[in-house]
């Protein structure tokens, strides 16, 4: 009997480990993961070579303002520049200027000396310059098509695709116009272009069904023309206008029709929805 009891025990002793293991649970799935952002369109240029182009120089708080075209090649001061001769009337300051400079991630306007006469740094949005006077005077540098801003060239495209073997259709693009109105965006139709104290300078024909733009003939705003708007979207309460070259600024409404561009630099940019 003891023999018994004392091997009786020891099975008990080992039953423990002779029963099966418990499943461990299964290791979670890696998360799949975000879609990437699309890149930014670039509005400020990091090199020398990214600068020429064409420029909308204003005095903040007014409606003065000047078209000016930065040229890549070398003048007697520094790099040539143009623009027209009624600038200097509505901006004296730049009477001396003869050239531009590219110093310290900005641009320099420099007289015939090299000089500077206006010193711009970067705002912190990075999207335009501010240069300040000696006598308190602020001055916006707002890049309107220029070689920072242009897309990269296409790229040569891939083999041609075996006989028999039919090529993916591209997925069309969302046409967020087409659906603005009923998010509470801008509703398609005739806008027309206010400047500070100039009012209805240009006016912006934009078609909700396609999503594209098209500027009114008989406009007199030579900072939109050059922009050449083509294509509009509406999504997370702003409306974006897209040049024909790719970069593009935003606008938010301000009530009553009216979408202001954001952020608010340079001169008055304002687009208020018109009967046609």
């Amino acid at each position: 009997m003891r023999r018994a009891g004392a091997a009786l025990c020891a099975a008990l002793a080992l039953w423990p480990s002779l029963a099966p293991a418990q499943e461990q649970p299964a290791a979670p799935e890696p998360a799949a993961p975000e879609p990437a952002a699309p890149p930014e369109t670039r509005s400020l240029p990091d090199r020398i070579g990214d600068v020429p182009g064409t420029w909308d120089l204003s005095r903040d708080g007014s409606n003065r303002r000047c078209v000016m075209t930065l040229s890549g090649d070398s003048g007697e001061a520094g790099r040539r520049l143009y623009f027209p001769a009624g600038c200097r009337r509505a901006l004296p300051v730049i009477g001396p200027v003869a050239g531009w400079l590219y110093t310290d991630s900005a641009v320099r306007l420099v007289d015939r000396n090299v000089r500077p006469v206006l010193l711009f740094t970067r705002r912190p949005d990075q999207r335009s310059l501010v240069a300040k006077t000696e006598s308190g005077e602020s001055y916006s540098f707002v890049p309107l098509d220029i070689v920072a801003m242009r897309p990269p060239e296409p790229e040569k495209p891939d083999a041609a695709v075996p006989p028999g073997v039919a090529p993916a259709a591209p997925t069309p693009a969302p046409q967020p116009g087409a659906r603005a109105e009923a998010a509470g965006g801008p509703t398609p139709g005739i806008y027309a272009l206010d400047r500070f104290q100039d009012r209805d300078t240009c006016r912006l024909s934009l078609d909700g069904a396609a999503g594209t733009v098209r500027i009114v003939p008989g406009c007199h705003d030579g900072g939109l023309e050059v922009f050449d708007p083509v294509r509009w979207r509406y999504a997370g309460g702003r409306m974006t206008l897209t040049a024909k070259r790719g970069h593009s600024i935003d606008l938010i409404p301000t009530g009553d029709g009216r979408w202001r561009r954001d952020p608010e630099v340079g001169t008055t940019f304002v687009l208020r929805r018109v009967d046609p």
